[in-house]
């Protein structure tokens, strides 16, 4: 099966340097042009009114061109984030000021994704382990889901976490052939759209160091297919526990989808997560990017993160391009995109960025990339100062000092 999306324009050769898997290696695709830039808007927003968020990503859209020709007479898909599961908190606000993407957000991007003629919208989802309606995950974490379904015709919610509406589940192969797996089999929905459009919030990343546009579609892959406790030999008809085969490796998906190319790939999931990451998007690229930070958390992507703390960054990027709008976001929360393992966020962990600026998604490059809208300087939300001050809290509380 081959996806029915317009597709970039993809390296169709690698190498494997000295067949040694070390961090940071593996495939290198011998790049003959520069990985592609594309504009990313940044807009200042203090609140989640509607009618503010509304405005702001209306100006924004059309800031990077329009999404007229993108989205008129197509199927469009949108991935958002429900990260961990409806009830977990960081202290006694609502997970959408913290983790989950904003409903304000979501409803204003199908407001105007309606409003450019789209024929249909699907806002997608894999809850954790769950394969109840995405409706019933959302009034659990006291959310309202009439607020993102009205916001336009034809609007419809799926749990991807499984086979859901489709009969059969689509394989979506890694033009490039993949760091870790050359295909994957996901929800039909992924593969029944003309534009996908990832959602998601500005965050830190326990193991990935950053997460954004790119680290949210980890989330597109079923734990029916790819979690815990999934079949043999088979999918298994409910999903449960986490996603090893992606974190650890300590087990390959079921027989009936695509393994992993290399049974002595490394097992450490702060080298596997940002490749698979990449994989994914390859085999199921983004054409818009939003990445929410009106209101945040520090340290990590969720509550279970020790050390996080409500953040108020109040911004809002947009882009065309994955790595693009995800460089500028980490300019926002001031590390620099160009870092890699050793440098924030990613002291122990690869960049995805890097990763995917490797296979020609994008650049990470911001001498290349037009920002638009707010200057970047005027806009930073300093997390690298809060995780520089958290580090050496914990380091004086190990190795003795004040504190």
């Amino acid at each position: 099966m081959h996806s029915n999306c317009t597709r970039r324009e993809w390296l169709k050769s690698a190498s494997v340097l000295g067949g040694a898997y070390l961090a940071g290696a593996a495939f290198t695709p011998a790049t003959a042009t520069p990985a592609p830039a594309s504009p990313v808007s940044v807009a200042r927003c203090q609140t989640y009114d509607p009618k503010e968020v509304l405005s702001v990503i209306a100006r924004m859209f059309d800031q990077i061109g329009g999404i007229g020709k993108l989205v008129k007479g197509k199927t469009v898909a949108i991935k958002f984030n429900l990260t961990g599961s409806p009830n977990q908190r960081l202290g006694n606000l609502p997970a959408s000021d913290t983790h989950f993407t904003h409903p304000a957000v979501i409803g204003a991007a199908v407001s105007l994704i309606a409003k450019a003629r789209a024929t249909r919208i699907r806002l997608l989802e894999s809850p954790w382990a769950t394969t109840e309606p995405i409706e019933e995950f959302l009034f659990q974490a006291n959310l309202e889901p009439r607020d993102i379904l009205g916001a336009g015709p034809n609007v419809e919610f799926e749990n991807t976490n499984y086979l859901g509406k489709g009969k059969k589940y689509s394989r979506l192969m890694v033009p490039a052939g993949g760091y870790i797996f050359p295909g994957f089999d996901l929800n039909h929905s992924y593969e029944e759209c003309d534009v996908f459009v990832s959602i998601a919030k500005m965050k830190e990343h326990a193991t990935a160091g950053y997460t954004g546009a790119l680290k949210n579609c980890f989330g597109i892959a079923p734990v029916t297919v790819y979690g815990s406790d999934a079949g043999v030999d088979e999918p298994s008809l409910r999903p449960s526990g986490g996603r090893d085969p992606f974190h650890f490796g300590r087990r390959q998906p079921p027989k009936s989808a695509p393994q992993e190319k290399d049974r002595n790939l490394p097992r450490a999931e702060t080298w596997r997560v940002p490749r698979i990451v990449v994989d994914l998007v390859s085999a199921r690229p983004i054409h818009l990017s939003i990445v929410e930070g009106i209101k945040s958390m520090t340290a990590g992507e969720g509550p279970w993160v020790r050390g996080g703390t409500p953040c108020n960054p109040g911004v809002i990027v947009a882009g065309m391009n994955p790595v693009c709008t995800d460089a500028v976001s980490l300019a926002l929360m001031n590390f620099n995109p160009m870092g890699d393992r050793g440098s924030a966020p990613f002291e122990d962990c690869d960049s995805t960025l890097k990763l995917a600026e490797d296979v020609g998604i994008g650049t990470r490059d911001l001498k290349r990339i037009e920002v638009v809208g707010t200057p970047i300087n005027t806009a930073i939300f300093d997390f690298a100062k809060i995780r520089a001050a958290r580090r050496a809290s914990l380091w004086r509380r190990v190795f003795g000092g004040e504190d």
